[in-house]
């Protein structure tokens, strides 16, 4: 069910977007930069280690994250491993142990087609533009634009 003046579900989400973008109250702890690293390097480890899904684009905002997958097993059994590997992190970070860091369910939508993923790709990525964290796109270091723009160099595994 849509809700009132929404043309279609997409609609809704973005409006939804912009207020969380917006909030500055609530849970934040993704504002922590250790935070949104450690996020970071586990949604790219989600794809380069583990195996988990095909990663297209993804955003750490201070409050939520977006995330641009092909799953490549369940989604539950991947969503499981993301959020209880950094909740675990981060509360220990955070000094908060035995909390709720994540909410419980995650919003997922099915795309169709190669213009659907560029179109929703560029407006992840652009997240932190329209909500005036930064300038541009790359600016943001916990994006796939960021890490794109600023690719670490690669860990030698030769002695």
């Amino acid at each position: 069910m849509l809700s009132p003046g929404y043309r279609a579900p997409g609609h809704a989400f973005a409006a939804i977007d912009r207020v969380a973008d917006r909030l500055t109250s609530g849970p934040l702890w993704l504002q922590d930069h250790r935070i949104a690293s450690l996020v970071s390097r586990s949604i790219s480890m989600g794809a380069s280690e583990r195996r988990f899904y095909d990663l297209c684009a993804w955003v750490v905002m201070p409050n939520h994250v977006h995330l641009l997958i092909l799953p490549l097993v369940p989604v539950p059994s991947l969503m499981r491993w993301l959020k209880g590997s950094t909740a675990r992190s981060a509360n220990r970070t955070l000094d908060r142990t035995g909390q709720r860091f994540w909410q419980e369910e995650s919003f997922d939508h099915y795309l169709r087609g190669s213009h659907q993923l560029e179109r929703t790709a560029a407006y992840i990525e652009g997240n932190p533009v329209s909500a005036g964290l930064v300038r541009s796109a790359e600016q943001w270091p916990w994006s796939s634009a960021g890490w794109q723009a600023k690719l670490p160099a690669p860990q030698s595994t030769k002695m």
